[in-house]
C-alpha cells in the first residue's frame, strides 16, 4: 500500500509542479509532498527539559521552557538555500532550538552552530552582503558566525538598520524591550537600553525617516523592569485600552506614537531595510475594535483600520500573535498577513497613494513567517505545541509549499470590525479609515445612545487619495439601531463615518465573502465516512508521539489491527514498545457539547451558546463512540468538532468569538497537526489510496493540510433557539452562532398571538433589536435575511409566556 501512495503522490505532485526542487541539471530526488507539506522537513526540539511531576508526566501549565513549542520564526532565501531558525517559548539564554537550511532539492542541514532561544529576527545587510538571523551573521557563501547568549542574552524579535553607521553597525530588539547594537564586521555588542519603552512582548523593529520604530503587542510583564527604566511613559497603563506600543527613537529622544498592541514594523524596502530616508513606514497592529495598520509619511503618522477574520489573535499578552508580517512574496509583490486574513498588500502604500490594500481570504494555519524561494510562496508555522496541549507528546512545525493564487482555495474573506464599538464620539468628527476595498459583500451596523435621532453620514475615498465624499446618510432612531448593506455594485478603497451628535457610538462592518467551496466535500476527502453510511469503518486516536518524532495510531473502531505508529516516509509500523496503555490514559474522549430538540449547545468560561445541526447521524454515538470533539490543532488554537461541523475556537477568546469552519457530515474520530500535516481519522474500510488516504490493512487515516479544511463543505444546518419550548415573556434565549453562513433563513411559530422580537450581538459587546415580528397563533411566520446581512449572534425574546418555535436554516 506504501509503493502505491507513493506512486499517487509523485504523480499528482509532478502535475502541480511540486514535487521536486533542484536546479537544472542536478539529479532530481522525489519527496513526499501531500498539500503543499513535506513531512521529512518537520522541525522538533528537545521537549525532555519541560516540567515535569512526579509520575513522569509533562506539566503542561508550566511548559514554557524548552521544547515547549517549536515554531519557526524567520526563513529567509539566502547563499543558494532557505535559511530557518526555530524557538521555544521564554528562552533568552538559549534552547535545544536549531538553524537550518534547506537545499534546492530540500535536503535538510542542521548547522553546528545553532544556540537556540526565542528568535524571529531577521534582516538582510546590505552593505557587508550578510543575512542576520537569531543571532547568527550568515555570509553569501553560507558561513555562520555567532554572537553567544552570553554576550548578547535576549529573545530578539527584531534586527534593524542603525541610525549613525548603517554600514558597520545593526540593532537587535529583544522580546522583553531591550536595544543592543551590534557591529556586523567584529560582532562587538554594546546594550543601549534595558527596556526604553512600556508595553511588553516586544515584535518588531525598523528604521525610517531618521528614526527607530519599536512595537510591542501585549501588556502582561514577561521579565524584568522599574520605571527607572523607561524612558518616557509608565509601566502601568492608564486603562484597559492601553495594552502594548509603539514608540520612535531619534538617536536622543524617545515618544509613545501609540500605546495599542502591534506587531510587525516594516516598509516598501522590507528586510533590507528602507531604501531611503524618505520611505514610507507600516506598523500592523489591533485594539478592540479592528486591525491597526499604521502610517509613516513625511515624518507624520496616520491611522487605518482593516477588518479581523478571527479573535483567535485577541489576548491583552500579545502571546498569540507570533509573527504576523507585510512582506514580499516575488516579482515585487508585497501581501500582509494579520489576524488571520491575507492581503494584497502595495508597495506603493502611502498617504497620497493608499489605494490596493485587498483581502485575499482567511487561514488557520498559525504563521510566523513567509516568503518567495524557487518559484514558491513558503509559509512557516507555529503548530503543534505541548504549551497546554496534553495529547501531543512534542511541540513540532514544519513549512507550506505553494503558489499564492492557492489561497484563493482557503477561506473566503469574511471578517468583520469597525472604526467605532461603543466610542463616544464629537459631532462632526470623523473616524479613522475603514478598509473597504474587495468583492466581498459588506454590511454596516450603526448603534447608537443619544436620546435623540441621530445621523451618520458616510464618507468614501475612493481611489485611495485622501479625498473624501460624502456617500449615504442613515438616521438612527432613539437609543437606536439600524444597518445598511451597500450594493453590489459599490466600489471604494476607504469608509469613514461621522455622526451630526455627540454621543456613544458603534460603526461595525462585516465582510461576507461568496464560500469559495460548495457544499459537497472535495474528491480529496473520499476516504472519509459519510455520517449516514451504514457500512463498517476504521477509527483511530491518533498523536503526536513524544519518545520520537512518529505519529501514534491506535484503532478503536473497525480496524484489527494492534497499536502502531506512522514514520516521516508516512510508513505504518510497529515499534518495539507498545504504547497502548499510554494512548489510552491520555486520549478518551468526552463529548464536549450537548444536544436538544432545537440544536447543539456548548458552554464555556464565556457563556452558553447553541450551533445548529448537522446530519441526524450525529445524534447518536458511532459504535458506542461518540466523535472527538474539542482539540488544539494550530497553537493556542482549538478546534471543535460539533455534529458534523468543525468550529475554530481561540484559547482566550472561547465559544463566545467562535467561528465556522466547515461542515462536513463525515465520521471523523479524531484530528491532529503532525509534522504539519492534518491527521483525520475515520475513514472506510474500502477507501483507496489516493494521495491522502494511508493505511496498512485496515488501519487508514487521511492525511493533509490544516487549509484542506475549507474544502470539507461550506458551512451549513439548521436548528433552532428553541423548539416547542415554553418560553417566558421578556426571557431571551440562549445566542446562536449567525456568523459565516450565507443563504439565511428564519421561521417562527407559537400557540397563540405573540410578536417575537430578534435580537442581534454584532461585535460581542452587547445586543440590538433586528426586528420583531408578530406571528399568529398556529400561523408559521418565514423571514428571510437579507443577501450581505451578518451578525455575530442572534437570539429571540417573546412578548408574552407561549410555546414558541424558532427555526434557523442556514444553507
Amino acid at each position: 500500500m506504501y509503493t502505491k501512495n507513493i506512486r499517487t503522490l509523485i504523480l499528482s505532485a509532478t502535475l502541480s509542479g511540486s514535487a521536486f526542487f533542484g536546479a537544472p541539471g542536478i539529479a532530481q530526488v522525489p519527496k513526499i509532498q501531500i498539500s503543499g507539506v513535506y513531512p521529512h522537513l518537520a522541525v522538533f526540539n528537545d521537549h525532555s527539559k519541560t516540567e515535569r511531576d512526579k509520575d513522569g508526566k509533562i506539566s503542561y501549565k508550566n511548559a514554557y521552557g524548552d521544547g515547549g513549542e517549536c515554531g519557526i520564526g524567520a526563513i529567509v532565501p539566502w547563499a543558494d538555500q532557505l535559511w530557518m531558525a526555530t524557538y521555544s517559548p521564554h528562552r533568552p539564554h538559549g534552547s535545544s532550538d536549531k538553524l537550518y537550511s534547506i537545499t534546492p532539492d530540500l535536503e535538510k542541514t542542521v548547522h553546528p552552530e545553532s544556540i537556540g532561544g526565542t528568535p524571529a529576527n531577521r534582516m538582510i545587510h546590505r552593505e557587508s552582503n550578510q543575512l542576520i538571523m537569531s543571532s547568527y551573521f550568515i555570509s553569501d557563501k553560507g558561513k555562520v558566525r555567532v554572537i553567544p547568549f552570553s554576550v548578547m542574552p535576549g529573545r530578539m524579535t527584531a534586527t534593524a538598520r542603525h541610525l549613525k553607521d548603517p554600514a558597520n553597525w545593526v540593532y537587535f530588539y529583544d522580546m522583553e524591550g531591550m536595544l543592543y547594537e551590534a557591529n556586523v564586521h567584529n560582532l562587538k555588542v554594546n546594550k543601549l537600553f534595558n527596556k526604553p519603552v512600556p508595553g511588553w512582548h516586544g515584535k518588531g523593529a525598523y528604521t525610517a525617516q531618521g528614526r527607530l520604530v519599536v512595537a510591542n503587542n501585549g501588556e502582561i510583564p514577561a521579565g524584568e523592569a522599574s520605571e527607572s527604566d523607561l524612558k518616557v511613559g509608565s509601566l502601568k497603563p492608564r486603562g484597559r485600552e492601553e495594552m502594548g506600543v509603539l514608540a520612535s527613537w531619534d538617536g536622543k529622544d524617545w515618544k509613545i506614537v501609540e500605546r495599542k498592541q502591534f506587531t510587525d514594523v516594516t516598509g516598501p524596502g522590507g528586510i533590507y531595510g528602507a531604501p531611503d530616508n524618505k520611505s514610507p513606514l507600516w506598523s500592523i497592529g489591533w485594539d478592540r475594535r479592528s486591525v491597526l495598520l499604521k502610517l509613516l509619511d513625511g515624518g507624520q503618522w496616520y491611522t487605518y483600520r482593516l477588518p479581523k477574520a478571527t479573535h483567535t489573535y485577541d489576548h491583552r499578552g500579545g502571546w498569540y500573535t507570533e509573527w504576523p508580517r507585510i512582506r514580499e512574496i516575488g516579482n515585487g509583490q508585497m501581501m500582509m498577513d494579520m489576524h488571520g486574513m491575507f492581503y494584497d498588500f502595495p508597495k506603493t502604500f502611502s498617504r497620497a497613494n493608499s489605494a490596493g490594500i485587498r483581502p485575499v481570504s482567511t487561514h488557520l494555519r498559525y504563521i510566523p513567517d513567509f516568503c518567495n524561494w524557487n518559484g514558491q510562496l513558503v509559509l512557516a508555522t507555529d503548530e503543534t505545541t505541548i504549551l497546554e496541549n496534553p495529547m501531543a507528546g512534542r511541540a513540532l512545525s514544519n513549512l507550506w509549499f505553494g503558489k499564492f493564487d492557492d489561497l484563493r482555495e482557503w477561506g473566503a474573506p469574511n471578517a468583520w470590525g469597525g472604526p467605532w464599538v461603543n466610542d463616544t464620539v464629537k459631532a462632526n468628527m470623523p473616524s479613522d479609515a475603514f478598509l473597504v476595498n474587495g468583492k466581498e459583500g459588506k454590511v454596516v451596523h450603526l448603534v447608537h445612545n443619544a436620546k435623540t435621532p441621530v445621523t451618520f453620514t458616510i464618507e468614501i475615498d475612493r481611489t485611495g487619495n485622501n479625498k473624501w465624499a460624502t456617500y449615504k446618510t442613515v438616521t438612527v432612531g432613539v437609543n437606536g439601531y439600524r444597518y445598511f448593506i451597500f450594493p453590489a455594485s459599490f466600489s471604494a478603497n476607504w469608509v469613514r463615518f461621522r455622526t451630526d451628535k455627540d454621543c456613544v457610538a458603534s460603526a461595525y462592518l462585516y465582510f461576507n465573502g461568496q464560500p469559495n467551496h460548495t457544499a459537497t466535500a472535495a474528491p480529496m476527502f473520499a476516504a472519509l465516512a459519510n455520517a449516514s453510511d451504514k457500512s463498517a469503518f476504521n477509527a483511530s486516536y491518533i498523536r503526536p508521539a513524544g519518545h520520537n518524532t512518529n505519529l501514534q495510531v491506535l484503532p478503536f473502531i473497525g480496524a484489527k489491527n494492534k497499536y502502531a505508529e506512522v514514520n516521516e516516509k508516512i510508513e505504518f509500523i510497529t515499534p518495539a514498545a507498545d504504547s497502548t496503555r499510554e494512548l489510552k490514559r491520555l486520549m478518551p474522549v468526552s463529548k464536549d457539547f450537548e444536544i436538544d430538540e432545537a440544536s447543539v449547545i456548548v458552554k464555556d468560561k464565556t457563556g452558553t451558546f447553541r450551533l445548529p445541526k448537522g446530519n441526524a447521524a450525529f445524534d447518536q454515538p458511532f459504535e458506542g463512540y461518540w466523535p472527538r470533539g474539542r482539540r488544539e490543532l494550530e497553537s493556542e488554537r482549538l478546534m471543535l468538532n460539533a455534529h458534523g461541523s468543525f468550529y475554530e475556537i481561540g484559547r482566550e477568546a472561547g465559544y463566545k468569538a467562535m467561528r465556522p469552519v466547515a461542515t462536513h457530515n463525515k465520521k471523523i474520530m479524531d484530528f491532529c497537526t503532525w509534522r504539519g500535516l492534518l491527521v483525520l481519522s475515520g475513514t472506510k474500510t474500502d477507501a483507496k489510496a489516493d494521495g491522502h488516504y494511508f493505511s496498512k490493512k485496515d488501519n487508514g487515516l487521511w492525511m493533509g493540510a490544516i487549509d484542506d479544511l475549507w474544502k470539507l463543505g461550506k458551512p451549513r444546518g439548521e436548528g433552532g433557539v428553541w423548539k416547542n419550548t415554553s418560553v417566558k415573556a421578556n426571557a431571551p434565549s440562549l445566542p446562536y452562532l449567525m456568523t459565516g453562513y450565507d443563504k439565511k433563513t428564519v421561521t417562527l411559530t407559537a400557540d397563540k398571538d405573540v410578536v417575537i422580537t430578534l435580537e442581534v450581538d454584532v461585535d460581542l459587546n452587547g445586543w440590538q433589536k433586528y426586528q420583531s415580528i408578530k406571528v399568529p397563533a398556529g400561523k408559521t411566520i418565514t423571514h428571510l435575511f437579507p443577501a450581505g446581512y451578518s451578525a455575530h449572534w442572534i437570539r429571540a425574546v417573546a412578548d408574552k409566556d407561549c410555546r414558541a418555535t424558532v427555526w434557523l436554516k442556514y444553507e
